[in-house]
């Protein structure tokens, strides 16, 4: 019998050539508006750390303008941060700027579901029960991300993250699969308490 997680990749692998079949013609036009708004690339590229440590390139559509990490809040970014496009308020408030991460689980680096990618500077300085969210490969959407998102502490999101390892099941990918739609419609926790995320989502 195969076991649950090679059903998971299966499962990712079959999924992300769909969707990502299925949205090319939306991809063409949201990269558009994006260039159309204001300079710089459609995507975002960034570095973060995946399973077992290992750094990959993620992507995202790009909802701030060109180079912000060296402008105004730097690696923060508030509800009203002037550096977010007409086009990226947009598509922030949907999500959608999370889906060319479908990229990232087609070429093996992601999931559809898991902890949510370490930036390196996080990883680096992860204790050994943190550490422990490195053992899967991380998510476009997870168990942290249905239960607050960016509304919660840090802390209460690696805990989360760390229960989903530990509770891992494909009847529970599957849950939160649905859960996320609610969320993403709701925008529940899309920004701190204090309207501030304090990691840059470019």
């Amino acid at each position: 019998m195969m076991p649950a997680f090679k059903i998971k990749e299966i499962i990712d692998q079959i999924f992300s050539w769909l969707l990502l079949f299925a949205l090319s013609p939306i991809f063409w036009f949201i990269a558009a508006l994006i260039r159309l708004d204001s300079s710089g690339p459609a995507f975002y590229r960034h570095t973060r750390v995946g399973k077992g440590g290992h750094p990959f390139v993620a992507y995202k559509f790009r909802s701030m303008v060109d180079k912000a990490s060296t402008l105004g809040l730097g690696l923060n970014v508030s509800v009203d941060d002037p550096r977010i496009t007409r086009i990226g308020n947009l598509l922030r408030n949907s999500s959608m700027d999370e889906l060319p991460q479908l990229f990232n689980v087609l070429k093996g680096d992601m999931s559809l579901v898991g902890p949510r990618p370490s930036w390196p500077y996080h990883a680096a300085a992860y204790n050994d029960f943190q550490r422990r969210r490195l053992e899967v490969k991380p998510g476009i959407t997870g168990w942290a991300q249905i239960n607050g998102r960016n509304s919660i502490s840090w802390e209460e999101r690696i805990a989360l993250d760390v229960w989903y390892i530990d509770n891992w099941s494909l009847k529970l990918d599957f849950y939160i699969l649905l859960r996320t739609i609610k969320t993403v419609v709701r925008k529940e926790g899309l920004y701190g308490t204090e309207g501030v995320n304090y990691d840059l989502k470019i």
